[in-house]
This record gives structure tokens, C-alpha cells and sequence, in this order.
């Protein structure tokens, strides 16, 4: 299988005898020029309606390629940001779809739309979309518990709260999968202090093959490379990405 770093959470996945692309935003590489030529069949994947993750430019690779399955988040319809038919699949949390390549699960996520668990050609594939334990920085030692006051978020957060949400989430993937050939999973510099705690949770919990980082772009490549310390320590591959339009076959 090769993976492909489009750009920051969008990757495209080719396998013997499909492609799946995740969470199209930008395009910087070029990447999808050449995979619309392919003949295999090709699913497109966007995991919310936030505009880094859905781009409705997705809807013009029909053009060139008819045969193009859209499985996306019901979010995305929610919020008007696509009409139903321009989808073949709507799925939200517990959904589940399949044809004769892969399988797909919508699994939970702390922020909007789902995280993917897909099945396909004997390997088990996680996209996290924005799951993560985003409000990580704020766990600090001398935390008691408690609603804190963040002026970036502007409002009152729990951080331990929303931990239990994220841990929650992942003890309900646990049901549906505990190992995956390939992780791909936030690490955003963006959280602060800890902010790989999302990611070390995750390996800690799961049999993982291949660690992929993503969602990273604000906070530069080097940010993300952080997170090898620690998948080498549980014996985990990770890709060091260092450039958008950089392949890995696994």
C-alpha cells in the first residue's frame, strides 16, 4: 500500500486495487492530478465540515472520474455545506457502509464529524479526523480538577472532562478494532504543553503498525516528528513526514 501526504490532514492511499482519498483541503504537490487518472476505484473521505478538512472542490474530480464514492460525514450535510446528493454515503457516528473493497465504520471524535475505521484488503486503516485530546496543555501537575477560564477558546473548558470524553472514545473503538495497520492521528504543536498526550494515549491503547502525524501544518513538520520518541519506545513505525506530496509504501 502507499500512503501519500497531500496536506494536513489529507492523504490519499493507494492499495492494490483501490484509492482512498481523506480529508481533502489543499493541494500544494499536486497530488491529485495524477491520482484521478488512475482506473482503480476511488473513495473520498471528509471527516467534518470544517473547512480544513471538507472542501467542495472534491466534488469536481467527478468530471474526470465518474465512477468517484463520496462517503462523508453527516456534519457536513448539517451544516449546509454540501447538498445529499452530492454524496453516495452519509455517515455519522455508528454508522457503518461496504461494497465489495473495503468496509467502513464512523467512529467517534471530540470535535465535529467522525474518526474512520476501514477495512480494506486484509488491512485496518484509522483516520482520526479532528479526534484528539485537544485541551492536553492545560493537565498539568498542580491541576485539581475543575472548570478553568481560557480567553483563546473564549469560554470556560474542563480540561478533565474533556479527557474522559476522549478516553471514552477510544474504550468505544477498542469494541470495533484494537490494532490498526496504520494510524493517522493529530499531533498539533497548536495545544501547547503536552500536546502529543492525544497521540501517546492512543498507542497506549492500541496495536498500531505504521503511526502517520497530521494536522500539524501550523506548527511546522518538526513539530510533528516529536511523536517518534515515543512510538519508538512501544516498538511503533512512524513516518517522519517532510514534505507535502512525499509517498511511504507499507
Amino acid at each position: 500500500m502507499k500512503l501519500t501526504y497531500i496536506f494536513h490532514s489529507g492523504f490519499s492511499l493507494e492499495t492494490e486495487q483501490c484509492v482512498l482519498v481523506f480529508d481533502y483541503w489543499m493541494d500544494p504537490a499536486n497530488v491529485m492530478f495524477g491520482l484521478l487518472k488512475t482506473e482503480k476505484p476511488m473513495y473520498v473521505f471528509s471527516s467534518h465540515f470544517h473547512e480544513d478538512h471538507f472542501n467542495r472542490d472534491i466534488f469536481m474530480w467527478k468530471n474526470e472520474k465518474p465512477d468517484i464514492k463520496y462517503i462523508l460525514s453527516k456534519d457536513i450535510l448539517k451544516h449546509r455545506r454540501a447538498q445529499k446528493s452530492d454524496a453516495d454515503v452519509w455517515l455519522a457516528k455508528g454508522g457503518v457502509w461496504q461494497d465489495e473493497l473495503i468496509r467502513v465504520v464512523a467512529t467517534g471524535s471530540t470535535d465535529s464529524g467522525v474518526s474512520w475505521v476501514i477495512e480494506v484488503e486484509g488491512k485496518c486503516i484509522f483516520h482520526a479526523g479532528d479526534l484528539n485530546n485537544w485541551y492536553a496543555r492545560f493537565l498539568t501537575d498542580d491541576y485539581r480538577g475543575g472548570v478553568i477560564y481560557s480567553p483563546e477558546f473564549g469560554g470556560n473548558i474542563d480540561p478533565m472532562k474533556e479527557e474522559k470524553h476522549y478516553l471514552g472514545e477510544l474504550k468505544e473503538i477498542r469494541k470495533i478494532a484494537d490494532r490498526f495497520d496504520l494510524v493517522m492521528f493529530p499531533v498539533d504543536g497548536r495545544i501547547g504543553n503536552g500536546y502529543t498526550r492525544g497521540g501517546r494515549q492512543f498507542i497506549e491503547r492500541f496495536q498500531v503498525g505504521l503511526f502517520v502525524p497530521m494536522h500539524f501544518v501550523a506548527s511546522g513538520f518538526e513539530s510533528a516528528w516529536r511523536m517518534k520518541e515515543f512510538t519508538d519506545a512501544c516498538g511503533i513505525s512512524f513516518w517522519r513526514i517532510s514534505e507535502e506530496g512525499e509517498s511511504i509504501v507499507f
